[in-house]
């Protein structure tokens, strides 16, 4: 058995960023205490998706970790669409082709993975997929209801305070402490212009829907595989979860003055303004929003970027770095890359004296691809909704755009990215 370091890691949130980070932390023999505000590990949210960049990372930081979303995760139904991510379809008669409006329903784009062996949509409940990594953390690992309140960098050692009074000492702290990161703040500073996320401008609803019930509503092909409506100003995916006994639904608008004045971003809605929101839409579309069982409202915020990952040894991974909007299915894959990437250079760490090189290195690989999803992902919430400068409503360019945008993100060497990182610490070579 290889010998434990010599250095204690703080991981601060207990989300899919922060467990994968701590089991990958555990796989490179790294002393790591995990400190989750919550009373104990819990993800908010319905499904979540990953493309098969984010399937190669789970099998990079541990093969358990893919294991155990294989264990929960669902694929789309039809066979001949397991390589599918979506089918882009219109969702009301806003389209158009050769200059002619396009019926609504209209099928613009099959969206595929493409790689050998790789599955297109594949997706779970975040809850299951949580549930599943928590069985790889050793019990004496995570402590609870640590909500952060400062870091104070001491001598040698990094001093946590949490909110309950008590405090803790660690070689680094790693902030995956999600969108309202208090870990950002300390590493930007309160008042810096990237410290906090931003409205985008887009609110979405969410809401599930019984398998049985959809497919007697839009039929077989629809309700069990993976789709995505567009329209003008707004769009609706779906997505079969729980190996198929649900579906899950978001309905995406954008507001019209572009604000979010409620200081909670998750509200409970009417049935009533949903409704509202897509009166007018195709019969698919309105089928789907009448069905939605237990549904909210999430304004969608991002985080503007941030011009560092790290500050001496203080680093942010996930959405404490670079939170996006979900129009790609690449948020929280960035989060999985992000920890095969430090846990691997924290592999090649021999000492606290080290640790400022690697997380140096993490954040010249890193930085550059998470907020470049960040940006496109915003970019694609415009192309499904028509607002895109140069595509429109023109479904014959949005299908050339819808066909080319994610392969960057899908296809990208995992292995490659850690060398290229592993260069930089080693050698102090720039990228």
């Amino acid at each position: 058995m290889a010998q434990r370091k010599d250095f204690h890691v703080a991981v601060c949130g207990g989300g899919i960023g922060g467990l994968c980070l701590t089991i990958g932390l555990l796989r490179q023999n790294v002393s790591v205490k995990l400190y989750e505000a919550a009373s104990a590990f819990a993800e908010v949210g319905a499904g979540v998706s990953f493309g098969p960049n984010t399937i190669r990372a789970m099998e990079l930081i541990d093969p358990l970790i893919a294991k155990g979303f294989e264990n929960c995760a669902t694929t789309n139904g039809w066979p001949e669409k397991k390589d599918t991510w979506f089918d882009f379809r219109t969702g009301q008669e806003k389209g158009t082709r050769g200059g002619v409006v396009a019926a609504v329903n209209t099928h613009v784009a099959d969206v595929k993975t493409r790689g050998k062996g790789e599955i297109g949509q594949n997706s779970t409940h975040r809850a299951h997929f949580l549930h599943e990594l928590v069985k790889l953390i050793p019990d004496e690992v995570p402590e609870f209801g640590k909500r952060l309140k400062n870091i104070e960098e001491k001598g040698d050692k990094m001093v946590l305070t949490f909110e309950d009074g008590t405090t803790a000492e660690a070689d680094a702290v790693i902030g995956c402490d999600g969108i309202k990161s208090r870990t950002r703040e300390i590493l930007l500073g309160i008042d810096h212009e990237a410290a906090h996320a931003v409205f985008s401008g887009k609110y979405a609803y969410r809401g599930l829907i019984p398998m049985d019930i959809a497919v007697d509503a839009l039929g077989d092909e629809l309700a069990k595989n993976s789709q995505m409506y567009m329209g003008e100003h707004g769009h609706v995916l779906t997505f079969p979860i729980e190996k198929g006994k649900t579906m899950n639904v978001v309905a995406f608008r954008t507001k019209p003055d572009g604000k979010w004045d409620d200081e909670k971003w998750v509200l409970a809605s009417k049935k009533e303004d949903m409704v509202t929101d897509f009166a007018g839409w195709g019969d698919k579309v309105t089928s789907i929003i009448s069905l939605m069982e237990k549904f909210d409202v999430w304004a969608l915020f991002e985080h503007p970027p941030a011009p560092t990952y790290y500050k001496d040894r203080l680093c942010l991974l996930g959405d404490a770095a670079h939170a996006s909007t979900p129009h790609q299915g690449a948020g929280a894959g960035q989060a999985i890359e992000d920890a095969f990437i430090l846990s691997h250079l924290f592999g090649q760490v021999r000492s606290a004296a080290d640790i400022t090189q690697a997380f140096k290195a993490y954040d010249a690989v890193r930085r550059p691809r998470s907020q470049r999803v960040v940006t496109t992902s915003k970019e694609a919430g415009c192309l499904y909704e028509m607002e895109d400068g140069e595509v429109g409503s023109d479904l014959d360019k949005a299908r050339e755009n819808l066909l080319a945008r994610c392969k960057w993100i899908w296809e990208n060497d995992l292995n490659s990215q850690f060398r290229e990182a592993q260069d930089a610490m080693m050698n102090g070579s720039k990228i």
